[in-house]
């Protein structure tokens, strides 16, 4: 599935997007689950949860559907909120917060949401080239 280069901003790309920056932070957290041998699945909702709602948030604060794959304008605030938001609501959830998780998190979320828009926008570019 590729997200319309053409339009951006059709209805489809922008759903795409959306739902690919959900499904790699979802992934995220399952990886993150199965790497502290939790059931990957089981409680996936709840680990992921607050990720999730800070992504939308992200999404909202850098309307992200102008440009979902941009990667300065879109892609790092909506990295941003995401890791900031995903922080305080597993906080206020009482999910622990520890310095090494944040820095974990921060570096794969950054690569994750941001490094699928550079890849997106190389193969535009190139494209574009040809």
């Amino acid at each position: 599935m590729t997200v319309p280069v053409r339009d951006r901003r059709s209805t489809a790309g922008i759903l795409v997007a959306l739902g690919l920056d959900v499904l790699l932070v979802t992934v995220f957290a399952a990886i993150g689950r199965a790497s502290h041998s939790e059931a990957p699945f089981a409680g996936l909702a709840t680990t992921a949860g607050p990720f999730v709602a800070a992504l939308v948030a992200g999404w909202l604060v850098a309307l992200a559907w102008r440009a979902p794959l941009a990667v300065v304008r879109t892609g790092i605030p909506v990295w941003a909120v995401t890791v900031v938001g995903g922080m305080i609501l597993r906080a206020l959830s009482g999910q622990g917060v520890q310095v090494a998780f944040v820095i974990v998190a921060a570096s794969v979320l950054l690569l994750l949401l941001v490094g699928w828009r550079l890849v997106a926008a190389l193969v535009a570019r190139r494209r574009s080239a040809d």
